[in-house]
């Protein structure tokens, strides 16, 4: 647990567990929260418990929850104005020729994964993001990324369109898998302002274990 009060509850999620059911059947996030807001506070019946955004299954890091409507509706507005700072680690094949730089593309949703468009084109939407490099080793990259918007797949296929796919994430150009189909990709940390304080509060993740080190 990352986080708790009475309007809402954040989670290191792992990689490879939903955040929300699925035809599949497999344990969620959500379920597992439920029951333990269950058993802590004893609750009978039905937990309420609002979702507010996703990781990607095979994403870990910080995941928040809403444990009152109110506290789901308010934190919602914040993700769809873009008034949430969105954190995340990524370590990439590759170095880019930038230690700083951003990448600005228009997205669409295909059959199988996300693709680059031309601005105009029918369905396509402006995605945007900006990262720093924390270190290089190996052919490979750590990179700190900063989403300015909240797009499907967005880190994975802008970082896979410059030439630097995530490690693991053969979907968008990677060389190999990894174990159970993780990719190293974390949600590092959210700031955002707190339902009903009013005041920012940041949320992080301890440094997933292959970023911790430098050594990938």
């Amino acid at each position: 647990m990352l986080y708790e009060d009475n309007h809402l509850i954040a989670v290191n999620k792992p990689s490879g567990v939903l955040v929300q059911g699925d035809a599949s059947g497999a344990l969620s996030m959500m379920d597992m929260i439920k029951e333990y807001i269950r058993k802590k506070h004893r609750k009978p019946g039905n937990v309420f418990l609002g979702l507010v955004h996703r990781l990607d299954r095979p994403v870990s890091g910080v995941v928040l929850f809403a444990r009152t409507s109110k506290a789901a509706s308010r934190i919602s507005e914040q993700f769809r104005s873009r008034t949430v700072e969105k954190t995340y680690w990524a370590l990439v094949h590759g170095t880019p020729s930038q230690a700083l730089g951003g990448v600005t593309s228009y997205l669409k949703i295909g059959e199988n994964k996300v693709t680059l468009a031309k601005e105009g084109e029918k369905a396509a939407k402006e995605a945007v993001l900006s990262y720093s490099t924390l270190w290089r080793v190996k052919g490979k990259t750590l990179l700190e990324i900063r989403l300015h918007t909240g797009r499907k797949h967005q880190i994975r296929a802008q970082l896979s369109a410059i030439g630097h796919p995530i490690e693991g994430d053969v979907k968008y150009g990677a060389p190999w898998h990894l174990e159970q189909g993780s990719i190293r990709l974390a949600a590092k940390s959210l700031t955002f302002r707190h339902p009903t304080r009013r005041e920012r509060i940041t949320i992080e993740a301890p440094a997933p274990e292959w970023a911790a080190t430098g050594k990938p």
